[in-house]
């Protein structure tokens, strides 16, 4: 039995190391849209956010997404995530 190695990624608001499976992708797309990475393979810059409502709610008041991919942020988008957040925990 071989051990698997856990891919890392730093969660752009918190700056904390977790496992990839424990965050959700948001990605810029060269045409400047901004989406949720589900699988984490679309192509474009992506940042990584804690699957936790505070840490949405922390990115959305100090505009953490806008800087980190450079772009504006439609509200709904953190609205999506929030649900998303909720499906999962429940």
């Amino acid at each position: 039995m071989s051990n698997r190695k856990v891919p890392l990624r730093k969660c752009v608001a918190t700056q904390e190391m977790k496992p990839k499976r424990e965050l959700v992708r948001i990605v810029r797309s060269k045409e400047g849209e901004v989406s949720i990475d589900l699988t984490g393979k679309k192509s474009g810059r992506g940042a990584y956010l804690t699957k936790d409502r505070d840490c949405i709610l922390n990115a959305q008041k100090k505009s953490i997404l806008e800087n980190h991919l450079k772009t504006k942020i439609d509200p709904s988008l953190y609205q999506e995530l929030l649900e998303l957040v909720e499906k999962e925990s429940s």
